[in-house]
């Protein structure tokens, strides 16, 4: 026990919290918006990424401006696939945090991050003339200028951003699509069809998971390892 309070940076916990809260204070602004509607890609590109890991794949991914989408897929692993949608885009962000507070490859993982996401969109996003399509490539190109010409502190505010919203709104969506919402056509919904298990059931489930997670990544972005993020990293002498 002595040695977790040792090793963890519990100003960095509080730094992170504070950003936490301000992503929540803006979380129905148009500040917030685009952010969201990044992780819904996470969402539905997990369900791709599942499908074909387990033998199937993607046939194509929609995303629309009233922050959904679908991921339609073609074989694999009906119970993965549905299941890694919420817990995949958690998985996401915590990544994405973890390496942002932990490394000093921030501008490398907006350059790689935005890469990645252009070649989703091309690939995958249709139709092309879509609200999908267009803020796919957008934000695609936004991280890649941002990792090529902005600051490592710039990059690591904004990777930062992306990851606690990535964490929050896996719990938050699982909560109104499956909890508030039983009744809708979600992924515990369609899941529930496949087992015969309720949609309550996954639902609290999939938010018990996602709850433990977010904390587990917040405590492992605060580790004692990387310079504080309201700090200036040191340089090398010579």
């Amino acid at each position: 026990m002595s040695r977790l309070k040792t090793s963890i940076d519990w100003q960095s916990v509080i730094l992170l919290l504070g950003l936490a809260a301000v992503v929540g204070v803006l979380w129905e602004t148009p500040v917030v918006y685009p952010l969201k509607i990044l992780v819904v890609f996470f969402h539905e590109l997990s369900h791709g990424l599942m499908a074909i890991m387990t033998g199937g794949e993607v046939v194509e991914i929609q995303v629309v401006a009233e922050q959904g989408g679908h991921c339609i897929t073609r074989g694999g692993s009906r119970f993965l696939t549905l299941s890694a949608g919420y817990l995949g885009s958690l998985v996401w962000g915590g990544v994405i945090l973890s390496l942002a507070a932990r490394t000093r490859w921030d501008r490398t993982i907006a350059v790689i991050l935005g890469g990645l996401l252009l070649c989703v969109t091309v690939t995958f996003v249709r139709p092309f003339a879509s609200f999908g399509f267009g803020f796919g490539v957008a934000s695609s190109l936004a991280l890649l200028l941002i990792g090529l010409k902005l600051s490592e502190r710039v990059c690591d505010l904004v990777l930062r951003l992306i990851g606690l919203t990535s964490c929050l709104y896996a719990v938050l969506d699982i909560k109104s699509d499956i909890l508030d919402r039983p009744g809708l056509r979600s992924d515990a919904a369609m899941l529930a069809e496949v087992t015969g298990i309720s949609t309550t059931f996954w639902g609290v489930l999939w938010i018990s998971i996602a709850v433990i997670t977010a904390i587990a990544f917040l405590l492992f972005a605060s580790r004692q390892q990387k310079s504080g993020f309201a700090t200036l990293k040191p340089r090398k002498k010579g």
